[in-house]
């Protein structure tokens, strides 16, 4: 395999369908010990969607706030 006049190379496709590797796939490169290792990365995980999920859980708890909440459980 070689490198093209971009700088890209093709991975083969059963590498591609052993690490679930698709179009949009994003991937990091690494240097260890001197070698290329290319990595799938993780998923960026927006924890803006989460936000504020827990309050009803409290609430049904009877906690005004996860606050009032922790400090019960760490006996405060």
């Amino acid at each position: 395999m070689k490198v093209g006049e971009r700088g890209q190379v093709t991975i083969p496709k059963e590498i591609r369908e052993k690490f679930g590797l698709g179009p949009e796939t994003e991937v990091e490169f690494q240097v260890t010990h001197g070698n290329i290792l290319l990595k799938k990365a993780p998923k960026k995980l927006s924890l803006k969607k989460w936000k504020g999920q827990c309050k009803n859980s409290f609430v049904e708890l009877g906690y005004a706030s996860a606050d009032k909440f922790i400090e019960d459980v760490r006996g405060r």
